[in-house]
């Protein structure tokens, strides 16, 4: 059984952080990911993705975006620099080793991989709050004549040129994969079964998302009030485009359903400009053509489900489930936070940016766990 100071559980954007926050508390760690790579995550997604956060609220612990890097890097930009900050902060992940179980015993904390077992004081779980793709739910799907996948499996609309694209779902995922399949050539249109918020990726010039911490200390609902008319001269009747409006903001959207609102970055005007079609929910397939719940119905060559994926809480964790119940605010309101040296980093989803908020969290762990082993070593005589 190997001897850990800290286990780290996953590599990706979570788990670098929070190995190069221990490091500068001279904290030893060992850092597991299940997959050969680090970040791979962000080396699967689609070529097109972009941050949509900018660069200067989305950079890890102790190490910025170069000068040279756009302010909304691309996914290949954000590959390179987690593979620089590994680097830069000599992180050595032991690769190929999937935590199947986590449990305390006694004083310390054991994980079972695939890769034999490990001890240690302390966990920091850093899968990510996304577990697998759901599953995709059309009736009649198995007619279809065309392709059908998972927006997780997309990787560029070159391979869809000429081919008219069905997109399911209005996430930031679904629209900029609309946006490729027009800009490569192929005849996109969406199906949005349920009401959406919509907010520019920008606002004169400022990314929204720095507005949005300007209003972070007031309550969601009043924050979503005060921009509201902003909102709606920025991004205009949604109706007017067949789509349909939420009855409460986006800042609620995020308090209430824990979902990130559209952060629209061309997706809108591509619509308006009849770029991308919008269709109603599906109601069935039937070989090639999909008939949807207004009565319409429409060929088309593939269908792209951007449905998401199934919310993880990293249960493979053995403990009480209301330890979960905390990842819903931030680490420094969760009422267990490192109770019996455990730790969560990343499972946040936060209105003013995931990746700033998993750079606090890193940082706020890695001085809880430093400021335990001070304890624990001045309490010896």
């Amino acid at each position: 059984m190997e001897q850990a100071n800290t286990l780290i559980i996953g590599a990706s954007i979570s788990g670098l952080a929070s190995a190069a926050s221990l490091q500068k508390q001279n904290t030893g760690y060992i850092i597991i990911e299940k997959q050969n790579q680090a970040a791979t995550p962000w080396r699967n997604h689609y070529d097109r993705l972009h941050l949509h956060t900018s660069k200067r609220l989305s950079n890890l612990p102790y190490k910025k975006f170069e000068r040279t890097i756009p302010r909304y890097p691309s996914r290949q930009q954000v590959v390179d620099y987690l593979d620089d900050y590994r680097k830069e902060f000599n992180i050595s992940p032991v690769f190929n080793t999937e935590a199947i179980s986590v449990k305390k015993q006694g004083d310390y904390w054991i994980t079972e991989t695939t890769n034999g077992s490990f001890q240690s004081k302390y966990v920091v779980m850093a899968t990510g709050p996304y577990g697998k793709p759901k599953p995709i739910p059309f009736e009649g799907m198995e007619t279809f004549t065309g392709k059908i996948l998972h927006s997780c499996e997309y990787k560029t609309g070159k391979d869809f040129r000429g081919q008219k694209v069905l997109v399911a779902g209005f996430g930031n995922s679904a629209c900029e994969i609309a946006m490729d399949l027009f800009e490569q050539g192929a005849i996109p249109s969406m199906t949005v079964r349920s009401p959406v918020n919509v907010i520019p990726r920008d606002v004169l010039g400022v990314p929204v998302l720095e507005l949005s911490l300007l209003m972070s200390r007031l309550p969601p609902r009043v924050a979503d009030m005060i921009s509201a008319p902003l909102m709606k001269w920025l991004v205009g009747d949604l109706t007017k485009l067949g789509l349909k409006k939420k009855p409460y903001g986006p800042l609620e959207e995020i308090h209430r359903n824990k979902n990130v609102p559209l952060l629209d970055i061309g997706t809108i005007q591509h619509i308006r400009e009849g770029h991308i079609k919008i269709y109603q929910n599906i109601d069935y397939i039937e070989a090639k053509t999909i008939h949807f719940t207004d009565g319409k119905k429409e060929d088309f060559d593939a269908i792209v489900a951007g449905i998401g994926y199934y919310r993880d809480y990293a249960e493979i964790v053995d403990v009480d489930r209301s330890r979960f119940e905390d990842l819903q605010v931030c680490a420094g309101k969760q009422k267990y936070f490192g109770k019996d040296g455990l730790y969560f980093c990343g499972y946040w989803i936060s209105p003013t940016g995931q990746i700033r908020e998993i750079a606090s969290d890193a940082q706020k762990i890695a001085k809880d766990i430093a400021k335990k082993e001070s304890l624990a070593k001045n309490s010896y005589p």
